[in-house]
């Protein structure tokens, strides 16, 4: 009999209270209204918590969930907890400049990894439809080859 596979839901990473927080951080600083702050925000979870399990493999956010992890980053105290209780570790934020001479990651394999994590994939703000271009405007990554 196969066994049911269980989606992962990001709101349990964080206490009801810091995700409020960042759903209105989000709204605030990127003019969105709330159903699109909490999709940006529980794509922003899967993303992190997904790179943290899986550091072998490289990964970048699309531009939409993008805005997500800069408003969290910025919220130090609250992304630091989250870090330390998500991933047992800080998840380091590190753009990638253009002439660093290597290929960004694709968007492809990190929407296969966030999938694979047991995250459900909200394909509008991954770009679906441009599943084969590579990576975020800024090129971040938590690999410790991302700042090359």
């Amino acid at each position: 009999m196969p066994t049911a596979v269980r989606t992962r839901d990001p709101r349990t990473f964080m206490a009801p209270e810091v995700w409020e927080r960042q759903v209105r951080l989000i709204m605030r600083d990127h003019g969105v209204e709330r159903g699109l702050a909490e999709r940006t925000l529980g794509q922003t979870v899967a993303f992190l918590v997904t790179s943290a399990e899986r550091p072998e493999v490289e990964m970048a956010p699309a531009p939409r969930v993008d805005l997500g992890v800069h408003s969290f980053v910025l919220d130090t105290v609250n992304y630091t907890d989250f870090c330390r209780t998500a991933a047992g570790r800080y998840v380091h934020h590190v753009p990638r400049l253009p002439e660093g001479g290597s290929e960004p990651p694709s968007l492809k394999a990190t929407v296969r990894a966030v999938k694979a994590a047991g995250f459900a994939v909200d394909h509008e703000l991954w770009n679906a439809t441009e599943a084969d271009c590579s990576q975020c405007h800024a090129g971040c990554t938590d690999s410790p080859a991302g700042g090359k």
